[in-house]
């Protein structure tokens, strides 16, 4: 008779049954690489003859993406040492602009990364601002100018989250992970900041420890105020920069020598879904409303704030137990920017996309000439060393209360938190009382 050790053990031809199989990807089948691959010359010559050549990061992006995944280009032969069978992987572009392959690869590392590493098991709130049209034509023209944008907008709701809890700025530590989108639903360019905070701050007791206190959920009048201070702020930051002015009518950006920027035109009717190609230039892009326009939602139900262009949005939380839930919201918010099942053609040879949420007015699909897509995808691709992943508060690399929060551990002064937490904090674990928790319980 055999051991119950031995018959609960998996057999060797069990466990790689069992096993996940690799399947490579060819981006060759699929039709954004077949549009891509016809339509790209076409769009380079376009541009060109224009006096508006492609920008080198915006050409390298386009012709890496037609060798990812492609086993001429170059591979690895992974071969396995138990069965001794052999796959080749292809290498891939690892590029940040449109590629789907790299983008759900990037996608699921970047959310494994924030819920097992980054984020204390603490509740979680997602704060979204859009801006204008003109700024997010600024945003993609001056990437420096979106970072400071962005440190007003985390101070403002950093400070929000203080008083929230009674408490000072000095006093309390927020933190927060930004990531920044450049893509809309339509494929347009539409620079906004997703923002996963803290629900809460964390505060530091006469004993020098650290405990995290819970604040309530905005409400609507206090998301109306915190858009007011964020517009005003950022309006007078661009004032000072000599970048808006102001008359008695109305304001008005001023840009200097974006007249020779190669992707103005671009930038511009992908930000405002017009046509940048075309005989169609400059008209509104043809969209197929399929299904019957649909109200708008009560204010009383959403946490959302409009004024002037800008939106900020508040409503979608996920709570301590909830670590699924926050899984699946930084998957949403680091998604790539296509989506392949969504994408056709119409028996016109036409660009077909579906909108993954239908528009209010009833909008489902969006049209385009396979020209104006290639300008589409050219628009998405961000500048070089720009970073779309921002840290700030307890989660900055610099921070001491890093490698304290974090489940990784890492940060600044690790060695020295990990005595501490093990010494010092070890008799707070149990410690809780309200909406406080220790911070040995992250």
């Amino acid at each position: 008779m055999q051991s119950p050790i031995q018959r609960d053990t998996p057999t060797s031809a069990s466990l790689f049954t069992n096993a996940p199989r690799y399947e490579r990807h060819q981006p060759e089948k699929t039709l954004l690489y077949h549009l891509v691959e016809k339509y790209y010359p076409a769009f380079m010559q376009h541009q060109a003859s224009e006096g508006r050549a492609l920008p080198g990061y915006v050409q390298q992006e386009f012709t890496d993406f037609l060798k990812c995944g492609r086993l001429e280009y170059g591979f690895l032969r992974v071969r396995c040492e138990g069965c001794h069978h052999e796959k080749l992987v292809a290498f891939s572009c690892k590029r940040r602009g449109f590629c789907p392959s790299c983008g759900a690869r990037r996608m699921a590392e970047s959310a494994a990364l924030l819920v097992d590493e980054v984020f204390p098991v603490q509740p979680i709130r997602q704060w979204v601002l859009t801006v204008p049209f003109p700024l997010r034509f600024l945003f993609a023209a001056y990437p420096e100018l979106m970072g400071k944008a962005l440190g007003i907008v985390t101070r403002t709701i950093s400070t929000h989250l203080a008083r929230q809890a009674g408490l000072t700025k000095r006093e309390a530590a927020t933190g927060a992970v930004t990531l920044i989108q450049r893509f809309g639903s339509a494929l347009n360019l539409n620079i906004h900041y997703h923002m996963l905070f803290l629900d809460g701050v964390y505060v530091q007791d006469v004993s020098g420890h650290h405990y995290f206190r819970r604040t309530p959920p905005p409400t609507v009048e206090r998301l109306h105020h915190l858009l007011h201070q964020i517009s005003e702020r950022v309006a007078r930051f661009l004032e000072r920069r000599g970048i808006l002015e102001k008359d008695e009518d109305n304001s008005y950006l001023t840009l200097g020598g974006l007249e020779e920027d190669p992707l103005l035109d671009i930038h511009t009717y992908s930000v405002t879904y017009r046509v940048a190609i075309g005989p169609q230039k400059g008209r509104k892009v043809f969209t197929l409303q399929t299904i019957p326009p649909q109200p708008e939602p009560a204010a009383d139900n959403t946490r959302v704030a409009k004024r002037n262009g800008f939106s900020l949005h508040a409503g979608v939380a996920a709570k301590v137990h909830q670590r699924k839930k926050l899984e699946r919201l930084c998957r949403y918010i680091t998604r790539p920017a296509i989506a392949e099942k969504r994408l056709s053609l119409t028996p016109t040879g036409k660009v077909r996309y579906e909108l993954k949420t239908p528009l209010r007015n009833g909008t489902t699909h969006v049209i385009f000439e396979p020209l104006d897509f290639m300008a589409r995808l050219a628009a998405l691709v961000p500048k070089p060393r720009v970073n779309l992943t921002r840290f700030h508060g307890v989660f900055a690399p610099n921070c001491k209360l890093r490698a304290l929060i974090t489940p990784a551990g890492r940060g600044k002064g690790s060695r020295k938190a990990a005595c501490k937490s093990s010494d010092d904090l070890g008799p707070l674990a149990s410690k809780t009382k309200g909406d406080t928790c220790s911070i040995a319980s992250a």
